[in-house]
């Protein structure tokens, strides 16, 4: 039985049926829609066949538009916008059941010396990765037995989650605590050598825990949960290349919630505290 991981580096590896046409798989879930982190990995995989390889991507911004239904292929349309001299952009289509779900536009950038380099530092020192329980565990020591349901969720998990914080389990816990999330992430195996494979992974990681951060002042983040939950867009800036099956630091926050609508941006940086890729995202939030 392969592990989460290989199943990952399955799941993007899209079938190509014509010159700029790939087909994805969506695994049968219990969750009502595919995960937004698979579309856009694979959109992102999708894009990225139609360059020349030679070009990482520097950008991308998305947009979710219908749900989409596991356990039915998803099929993504490369449109080929643009083929400078040092940029290339690509538009991506991803349609099931003949309607359109996603659609994605990235932007691949030939390496480049810089005349200049700077960046902030991380805005708060955090645990070692390793002196952390996994989200498991800590599950484990709260609830005693691992619910089934969450024991699914661990034995395919692709990640190794764990939170710098401890877990808020009550509304009490989560009353007035400032909107800010950091989790140490890494793919629970190798993920081999392609640097498309590791970006589109982290792509998928991206979409996990973002939204963490507009929850925790109003809920807890395990437990019952009080809102359905959508991503509505999502936006990211590939800064350093890096491995997805390396500690990668995510620190996520929020600056603004209203209108049924939660704004969250993350920094993810590596294990020596240089920043790796930026990324923002809204998400839906509805009273269940």
């Amino acid at each position: 039985m392969t592990n989460p991981a290989e199943r990952l580096v399955d799941l993007l590896d899209l079938e190509q049926i014509e010159v700029n046409i790939f087909r994805g798989l969506s695994p049968q879930e219990s969750l009502q829609r595919v995960f937004g982190g698979q579309v856009a990995g694979q959109a992102l995989v999708a894009a990225a066949r139609t360059t020349d390889g030679e070009r990482p991507v520097h950008s991308l911004h998305a947009y979710f538009l219908r749900p989409g239904r596991p356990g039915v292929p998803i099929v993504y349309q490369v449109e080929r916008v643009r083929d400078g001299r040092s940029f290339t952009t690509r538009r991506v289509t991803a349609v099931q059941q003949g309607r359109t779900i996603f659609n994605l536009t990235a932007s691949f950038h030939k390496p480049e010396e810089g005349s200049f380099e700077h960046q902030l530092p991380p805005a708060r020192k955090v645990p070692d990765p390793e002196s952390l329980p996994t989200v498991t565990e800590e599950i484990r020591e709260h609830l005693g037995a691992l619910p089934e349901r969450y024991e699914r969720m661990a034995r395919r998990q692709p990640f190794d989650i764990r939170y710098v914080d401890r877990l808020r389990w009550t509304v009490a816990e989560a009353k007035d605590a400032e909107p800010r999330s950091a989790v140490w992430m890494r793919a629970v195996g190798p993920l081999g050598d392609d640097p498309v494979v590791h970006t589109c992974a982290l792509t998928y990681a991206s979409d996990m825990t973002l939204l963490d951060a507009v929850r925790i002042p109003v809920e807890p983040l395990w437990g019952p949960r009080s809102f359905d939950i959508a991503s509505l867009d999502h936006a990211m800036w590939f800064h350093r290349p890096f491995r997805a099956d390396e500690w990668f630091l995510y620190d996520q926050e929020s600056p603004i919630a209203t209108g049924g609508r939660g704004l969250a941006r993350g920094r993810i940086y590596d294990t020596e505290g240089r920043l790796l890729v930026s990324v923002v995202q809204e998400g839906l939030f509805r009273a269940l």
